[in-house]
Protein backbone atom coordinates (compact mmCIF):
# COMPACT_ATOMS: atom_id res chain seq x y z
CA UNK A 1 0.00 0.00 0.00
CA UNK A 2 3.07 2.24 1.03
CA UNK A 3 4.64 1.67 -2.25
CA UNK A 4 1.23 2.44 -4.35
CA UNK A 5 1.03 5.88 -2.36
CA UNK A 6 4.70 6.62 -3.04
CA UNK A 7 4.02 5.79 -6.54
CA UNK A 8 1.23 7.98 -6.67
CA UNK A 9 2.77 10.75 -5.48
CA UNK A 10 5.77 10.80 -8.07
CA UNK A 11 3.62 10.58 -10.88
CA UNK A 12 1.94 13.52 -9.85
CA UNK A 13 5.10 15.33 -9.13
CA UNK A 14 6.13 14.29 -12.59
CA UNK A 15 2.78 15.68 -13.85
CA UNK A 16 2.85 19.18 -11.86
CA UNK A 17 6.45 19.51 -13.93
CA UNK A 18 5.49 18.70 -17.39
CA UNK A 19 2.75 21.32 -17.02
CA UNK A 20 4.94 24.00 -15.63
CA UNK A 21 7.75 23.37 -17.89
CA UNK A 22 5.10 23.44 -20.76
CA UNK A 23 3.88 26.50 -19.75
CA UNK A 24 6.70 28.10 -19.70
CA UNK A 25 8.12 27.00 -23.02
CA UNK A 26 5.16 27.88 -24.65
CA UNK A 27 5.05 31.73 -22.95
CA UNK A 28 8.71 31.58 -24.02
CA UNK A 29 7.68 30.33 -27.36
CA UNK A 30 5.10 33.49 -27.38
CA UNK A 31 7.45 36.01 -25.66
CA UNK A 32 10.43 35.43 -28.63
CA UNK A 33 7.55 35.64 -31.59
CA UNK A 34 6.95 39.16 -30.13
CA UNK A 35 10.08 40.58 -29.73
CA UNK A 36 12.82 38.41 -31.22
CA UNK A 37 15.35 41.34 -30.87
CA UNK A 38 15.23 39.87 -27.20
CA UNK A 39 15.33 35.75 -27.46
CA UNK A 40 18.60 35.32 -25.61
CA UNK A 41 17.26 36.98 -22.18
CA UNK A 42 14.28 35.06 -22.68
CA UNK A 43 15.71 31.74 -23.41
CA UNK A 44 18.36 31.95 -20.42
CA UNK A 45 15.17 32.74 -17.80
CA UNK A 46 13.36 29.68 -19.51
CA UNK A 47 15.97 27.33 -19.18
CA UNK A 48 16.77 28.87 -15.85
CA UNK A 49 13.14 28.38 -14.77
CA UNK A 50 12.97 24.80 -16.21
CA UNK A 51 15.95 23.63 -14.25
CA UNK A 52 14.45 25.26 -10.96
CA UNK A 53 10.88 23.22 -11.36
CA UNK A 54 13.05 19.85 -12.49
CA UNK A 55 14.93 20.41 -9.21
CA UNK A 56 11.58 20.88 -7.10
CA UNK A 57 10.38 17.91 -9.19
CA UNK A 58 13.01 15.92 -8.27
CA UNK A 59 12.55 16.45 -4.34
CA UNK A 60 9.49 16.06 -4.58
CA UNK A 61 9.93 12.33 -6.12
CA UNK A 62 12.67 11.87 -3.20
CA UNK A 63 10.22 12.56 -0.48
CA UNK A 64 7.54 10.59 -1.90
CA UNK A 65 9.47 7.74 -2.38
CA UNK A 66 11.02 7.92 1.34
CA UNK A 67 7.88 8.35 2.91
Amino acid sequence: MTGTLAAIGAAIAVIGAALGIGHIGGKAMEAIARQPEASGKIQTAMIISAALIEGAALFAIVVAMMG
